[in-house]
């Protein structure tokens, strides 16, 4: 376990990283013993340090849900970070230069809760009952953290992802407001295009099979914080693409059929 002195001064590391736009080392690297909570612990660390300067939580993302992403980090569960009100775009809206480090794009379902949802031995129905809706977005992921250690050449594992704030840093949501109930989500997917190219293509399925399940997992997760998912919170479900690396003057559109589209601009 990672001392409380060792915590505050990885979560400083990040916040500087973030601020400065200069990739930081490893947690990995640093701490080679670290643990999954020490993980967390430092994400939390440094989710505090938003809060006092005035962020607002909105909700959260969940991450690695996929089984392709899973196998790529030789890791079995799938993580979590934190929403903040200065990280939501609307939809068709233009990233300035400067705002990210190595900005990437991945396509999924975000769940807007109506009603607060914790617990153990939760159901995709209780999901259903505690969403108000679900909108088509897009998340954007930076890496505050090295992927790649520029001295080991060691890559990043789950524990430098989830001390990242599970690599979140920005969510686009769609105009649709869909009753979760009206769809099967598995078969929900949508089809991304960068400058008019398409770029990739998948269905919520590849989200635990169902991605309401995500939310179920967080809901637990949460439980072991005494923590839980609230009224009013935006939800990122999961990818069911690969992460799309952004060059400046890109122009994404993800195509959710009937379920609507979301647009972004890299400045």
């Amino acid at each position: 376990m990672l001392s409380a002195e060792q915590i505050e001064a990885a979560a400083k590391q990040l916040d500087k990283a973030e601020t400065s736009l200069q990739q930081t080392q490893l947690m990995s690297v640093t701490y080679p013993d670290m643990t999954m909570q020490d993980a967390y612990a430092i994400q939390y660390g440094w989710v505090a340090e938003k809060l006092a300067r005035g962020r607002k939580l909105i909700g959260h993302k969940i991450g690695l849900t996929s089984k392709v992403m899973q196998q790529a980090l030789n890791i079995s569960t799938p993580d979590s970070g934190i929403l903040f009100d200065d990280m939501l775009f609307a939809n068709g809206s233009t990233i300035n230069k400067g705002r990210f480090i190595q900005p990437r794009v991945e396509a999924e379902i975000a769940f807007i809760m109506k009603r607060d949802l914790a617990g153990d031995n939760l159901t995709v129905d209780d999901v259903l009952d505690a969403t108000d809706y679900i909108a088509p977005s897009l998340e954007i992921l930076d890496t505050r953290i090295f992927r790649k250690c520029p001295i080991t050449g060691v890559m990043r594992n789950i524990m430098d992802t989830i001390s990242d704030n599970a690599a979140n840093a920005g969510i686009v949501l769609g105009d649709s407001k869909i009753d979760p109930r009206s769809v099967d989500m598995r078969w929900l997917g949508a089809i991304v295009s960068v400058n008019g190219d398409i770029e990739a293509t998948g269905l919520g399925a590849a989200v635990l099979n169902n991605p309401a399940m995500g939310i179920v997992w967080l809901a637990e997760r949460l439980a072991d914080y005494n923590d839980t998912i609230r009224a009013g919170e935006i939800v990122l479900s999961g990818s069911f693409i690969a992460p799309i690396e952004t060059q400046s003057g890109d122009h994404f559109h993800a195509d959710f059929g009937h379920f609507g589209s979301v647009d972004l601009h890299f400045e």
